[in-house]
């Protein structure tokens, strides 16, 4: 069964009609015509990444953001009120709202814009983060909610959700030994934070391609990452994609200031969830790319760049 055949068994069940396909990565995402004229995400979830449980507590928290007037999409019951259907083959679905904008940008693309630009979009940004987060501390988490826990041990345990970075086949030797010295300084420098700082539902995955700007408006989407985590997390992760650009510095400044606007924020904390995003990021590889895709490499060569930075 192509996946064109499966996203029009899925989109059935909301009376829609796939279009584009938008992404296929961990779901696969549709572009879907509704027959009221507007459009809806579509998504097809990868099987075996997140459970039933997992995929309704997502959909719970996206929403439950949306009803507060936060800029995330809206979820979409199918014809029959259910948010979550199962395919023929097993392969779950889901739907939510189209959001308007394109992507702030791509990975490994430079940013776009000058860079006062810039640096008022990530200001905007860490401001939005701060709202999200502050709104999350609000929510009663339903009794059955069940997500991925970003937490100590979900980032440098033994067993990280991400898989054990420190293992990945194509480190050296030498790498491996400077990846597992990442990971034991990250864990004694999170300690007192993660002692100190209760975890909550977070996006977790605030990558460019998650982030749409529609004119000055910011909207975040695919909260299919999302879990039990540190705030400052989300913060790590935006700037785990900024390594490289000429406006590192301002950029990092802008957006801890957008979120300072209403929470505090320690910039060491930030610039240790940007090393333990880069570190995720290098586990999250191992069972998704091909031995060959340049992106393994590039992904394991700034970790160790930043680790290098941070360990001093």
């Amino acid at each position: 069964m192509t996946i064109e055949t499966l996203a029009a068994e899925a989109a059935a069940h909301w009376q829609g009609t796939p279009q584009t396909l938008i992404r296929d990565r961990e779901n696969a995402v549709f572009r879907m015509a509704l027959p009221d004229g507007h459009f809806a995400a579509l998504r097809l979830h990868r099987m075996g990444y997140q459970t039933a449980a997992a995929i309704r507590s997502e959909l719970w928290f996206c929403g439950a953001l949306a009803d507060k007037g936060l800029p995330v999409p809206r979820v979409l019951g199918a014809k029959d009120g259910a948010q979550l259907v199962e395919l023929s083959n097993g392969r779950m679905a889901s739907a939510v709202e189209w959001v308007a904008g394109s992507p702030l940008g791509y990975a490994s693309v430079p940013l776009a814009g000058s860079q006062d630009d810039q640096a008022k979009q990530h200001y905007g940004l860490g401001r939005l983060l701060a709202q999200i987060h502050d709104v999350t501390e609000t929510l009663i988490l339903p009794a059955d909610f069940a997500r991925p826990a970003w937490d100590l041990d979900g980032l440098t345990g033994e067993a990280p959700f991400w898989g054990r970075f420190w293992e990945h086949p194509a480190l050296t030797d030498l790498e491996r030994g400077e990846m597992r010295k990442a990971r034991d300084f990250l864990r004694t420098a999170l300690q007192k934070h993660a002692a100190n700082t209760a975890l909550m539902p977070i996006h977790a995955d605030v990558l460019r391609e998650n982030i749409l700007v529609d004119g000055a408006a910011l909207s975040i989407i695919d909260f299919d990452d999302s879990g039990l985590g540190f705030p400052l997390y989300d913060l790590g992760t935006v700037m785990s994609q900024n390594l490289y650009e000429p406006a590192v510095q301002a950029l990092r400044a802008a957006l801890i200031e957008g979120y300072q606007t209403l929470r505090p924020a320690d910039p060491r904390i930030v610039d240790l969830f940007t090393l333990a995003r880069t570190l995720a990021s290098v586990g999250w590889t191992m069972p998704r790319l091909e031995a060959n895709d340049p992106v393994m490499r590039s992904h394991i060569e700034r970790a160790l760049m930043y680790a290098r930075q941070m360990i001093r």
